[in-house]
């Protein structure tokens, strides 16, 4: 990590760089960067050190794309898009480790950009690129578009930090699709290729710059201009918000954790995260990286916003301590619901075979239809552990784990 004496503009020394011994000693004891508390490994065996997670991933990349190209020479194309999509992705991870615009980087970067292209000609669906100019910058994302006729609703996501937007959706499944929607996946400012183009974040100009990217969707004869939907994860979550806050063409607003000061996510998760931020932001110094995170907040503007919200977060996510998002959510004033996972982190599930996502997915379709919210409004959905989905004798209204809760009955997400 950068001494105090060669600290430059994208990589200030911070104080939290001292924790880099222990930071070391979870990644090699977790086989994680971050969501220690998984039970997953998501790292090549091999990294000890946070140092080590750029060459591993990449070169596990490398094996994943040379294993692709052989399927699909031996004329196995599910498999082909499904390694393929497996390399973009770890192309992504290992390039967001990076966090400078050298040699390194661009390597791991072209190599995403290289699989994607591949994931692309072998996908089910058209994915098509989308271009916007705004204030002398290119920004742009990809578009999944629907199968199906006629002009279709549009979900409009917007990627955590720690992703680019080729890392989601899924091509080779979009539930999305299955009920004649687009997915638009948007790299904005200090995200992807704009990160790649020098274009650095702002408090404010992510919101700004996908609004102009809304312009130009909603041009396109087969998007459906009055049936856009937003959704944002993590940092996404903010980004999706302030979008919504902003421009009132947003029909319905999903989101999952992300909601409290990033103070939490900067002092008390991963160490990374600060790093992160002083480079897509070009902070020169803490301080300065200070006041830009002081500015990114939707505390306070909450009841401004014009179209249905729905927040997920788990009981115990690190960045987002229960009694603060609570807060926030009695902010809301337009139609909302709020879905707490008992006993959970930042990626809370049911148990058994549904999913959060398809959960979600059908808020925002009972949203489009119209249909009324429940009768008991803005409540909070508490769900234990043992839950299935959003009904039954494990989900209750209520906030706290000590509280007698009212039954949730019927659903129109259940």
């Amino acid at each position: 990590m950068p001494d105090p004496a060669v600290a430059r503009p994208g990589r200030p020394h911070l104080r939290r760089d001292t924790q880099q011994w222990i930071y070391d000693y979870v990644i090699q004891q977790s086989g994680l960067t971050y969501h220690w508390w998984s039970e997953e490994r998501s790292l090549p065996a091999k990294v000890r050190s946070q140092a080590m997670v750029s060459k591993h991933l990449g070169l596990r990349a490398l094996e994943r794309e040379e294993k692709a190209a052989q399927q699909a020479a031996g004329g196995d194309q599910t498999a082909a898009l499904k390694l393929y999509f497996q390399a973009t992705r770890d192309f992504m991870k290992a390039q967001h480790a990076v966090l400078e615009l050298n040699a390194e980087k661009r390597f791991l970067y072209s190599g995403l950009e290289r699989c994607y292209e591949k994931v692309r000609e072998l996908s089910p669906h058209r994915i098509e690129r989308v271009e916007i100019e705004w204030e002398g910058d290119l920004f742009g994302g990809w578009l999944h578009l629907s199968p199906g006729p006629g002009p279709a609703p549009l979900l409009f996501n917007a990627p955590g930090c720690d992703t680019t937007c080729e890392g989601s959706p899924n091509p080779a499944h979009v539930p999305e699709h299955r009920r004649g929607w687009h997915v638009f996946s948007f790299d904005g400012p200090g995200l992807g290729k704009s990160n790649m183009r020098g274009i650095a974040l702002t408090d404010d100009n992510f919101e700004q710059a996908a609004s102009v990217a809304l312009d130009a969707l909603r041009r396109r004869p087969d998007v459906d201009p009055d049936r856009i939907f937003v959704y944002g994860a993590g940092a996404g979550t903010f980004w999706a918000t302030r979008l919504a806050l902003r421009d009132g063409r947003v029909r319905a607003l999903a989101t999952k954790s992300g909601y409290s000061s990033l103070y939490y996510l900067m002092n008390e998760d991963a160490p990374s995260y600060k790093r992160l931020y002083g480079f897509l932001t070009q902070a020169a110094t803490e301080d300065e990286l200070d006041r830009v995170l002081a500015r990114m907040t939707v505390d306070g503007q909450l009841g401004q916003l014009r179209c249905p919200m729905l927040m997920v977060t788990g009981e115990y996510d690190l960045r987002d301590p229960v009694e603060e998002v609570f807060r926030l959510f009695d902010q809301v004033t337009s139609p909302a619901e709020l879905w707490l996972f008992a006993d959970q982190f930042h990626r809370p599930k049911f148990t058994g075979d549904r999913s959060v996502h398809e959960a979600i997915l059908d808020w925002l379709e009972a949203t489009l239809a119209d249909t009324p919210p429940p009768a008991a409004g803005n409540q909070v959905r508490y769900i234990e552990p043992a839950a299935e989905g959003l009904t039954g004798p494990h989900v209750t209204f209520k906030r706290r784990w000590f509280e007698h809760g009212q039954p949730t009955g019927s659903s129109r997400q259940g």
